[in-house]
């Protein structure tokens, strides 16, 4: 399906089942792509959805950081995130503020920023900490089992969800919906899937209908949980970031609810995904690498920073975003016209060798670790990075204070090109006699 921009390129990136060959082969494929120019390639044609010409592969470090900081050229509009165009049926459940260029980009962000100043992060540690401990809690009681479910999920959803006002009977529910909205390419979470014949995807009109009416509904069921939500916060605020977003001012507008439902979704997505699949991957991580983990508990507190950026370097939690070019354009010698689509490959970027040393080593003590783990340089650079980092730091040091020997198996990997993340990751661990109760009886080491 490839069309080749200067030789042919060794892949098909948009055939989903490059995305289920073994991480290091797809390592290997990206080293080869960055030695060439940018390479195209032709998306899936799907009943009812528009015809999408396809797009460029852009996979070096230097090249995504000048995309990244060139939104006048490289927009985020229509879309940032899907493959190609969505029916305009669905726009209106899933385009929000990672699909929207300035000036109103900057005015949406301004707002929601101020729920992730360093100062609103800095209070909400302590109720990180407290949840974090009730999950080892309870991992303890439980013993062995799936870690995606009993941890590396529960704590970015209870933290994201209680920053929203959502109740903790609708979390459960929270994670179903999320699940269906980033696996929207899973046959797990969406019904059906893509099968290939003589090397062609196909889609039939029934399944096509059946995920998008299954990604289309976990869409809905979130907009009406943020509109209900909404409604009251409106009535009477609470002071959380539903109340700050329903009653708050840009330029005199207020967000309609639709508007608001779409930055509700983001929000409960965005705010789950990236700890989520970092926690997991990182279980795996140090679990690959007992040097590492060694390394890491030698010295907790001085190397956590560093072994949380190298967890999200090396395992690249979102795996590309999407831009649409604006107007003809040159690019490190490659000339990109006005309509082109772009998808910065994240993960290559994390891998080249002309700015990390010895890029496919695990390495927690990397200095400097420039990676784009949260996104390149520009308007559009994660605004939860920092939770993240502190939920993840919590995180681990909670289960290594107290269970210093819990290890991942082999992990069940979610299909899908855009997210690279663990559906269910199995765990074990003994329970030392002297567990300490809590982490603030020490630290690793």
């Amino acid at each position: 399906m490839a069309r080749a921009a200067a030789e042919p390129a060794p892949t098909d990136l948009s055939d989903l089942r490059f995305w289920a060959r073994p991480l290091n082969e797809r390592a290997a494929v990206f080293a080869d792509l960055r030695t060439r120019d940018p390479q195209f390639y032709e998306l899936p044609r799907m009943p009812f959805l528009p015809k999408n010409p396809g797009y460029w592969a852009i996979v070096r470090h230097a090249d995504i950081a000048e995309i990244s900081r060139t939104p006048e050229v490289f927009s985020s509009e229509p879309s940032a995130t899907a493959p190609g165009d969505m029916p305009n049926w669905m726009n209106k459940y899933f385009n929000s503020m990672i699909d929207m260029d300035d000036p109103r980009h900057a005015k949406i962000r301004r707002i929601v920023s101020r729920a992730f100043t360093p100062k609103v992060l800095a209070k909400a540690e302590e109720d990180i900490a407290a949840r974090a401990r009730r999950i080892v809690d309870e991992l303890v009681r439980t013993g062995p089992c799936d870690f995606v479910e009993h941890v590396a999920s529960r704590l970015p959803t209870e933290v994201i969800c209680d920053m929203l006002g959502i109740p903790a009977d609708q979390h459960r529910r929270v994670v179903r919906l999320t699940n269906v909205i980033v696996g929207y390419s899973d046959p797990e979470y969406v019904g059906a899937g893509l099968r290939y014949d003589d090397g062609e995807a196909k889609l039939g009109r029934l399944a096509t209908l059946r995920v998008l009416g299954t990604i289309a509904r976990a869409g809905w069921e979130l907009h009406r949980l943020a509109a209900r939500l909404g409604r009251r916060r409106r009535r009477e605020p609470t002071g959380d970031l539903t109340s700050l977003l329903v009653n708050a001012n840009v330029d005199g507008e207020r967000l309609s609810p639709r508007e608001f439902g779409a930055f509700f979704l983001l929000l409960v997505v965005a705010g789950n995904e990236t700890t989520r699949n970092a926690l997991a991957h990182g279980l795996k991580l140090l679990t690959d690498h007992p040097d590492q983990r060694a390394l890491l508990l030698e010295d907790f507190d001085g190397r956590i920073a560093g072994a949380v950026e190298e967890i999200v370097r090396y395992c690249s939690p979102v795996i590309f975003m999407r831009r649409n070019v604006t107007r003809d354009y040159e690019l490190n010698g490659h000339r990109f016209r006005k309509g082109d689509k772009v998808h910065m490959f994240y993960g290559s970027a994390n891998r080249d060798e002309t700015v990390f040393t010895d890029p496919d080593v695990f390495d927690i003590t990397r200095s400097p670790n420039p990676h784009f783990g949260f996104g390149g340089p520009g308007p559009h650079f994660c605004l939860g990075a920092n939770l993240a980092r502190r939920e993840i730091t919590v995180m681990f040091r909670e289960l290594l204070t107290r269970l210093p020997d819990i290890t991942a198996g082999e992990p069940d990997r979610l299909l899908s090109g855009f997210i690279n993340g663990y559906k269910r990751l199995p765990c074990s661990f003994t329970v030392p006699e002297d567990v300490p109760a809590a982490s603030s009886a020490g630290t690793p080491g």
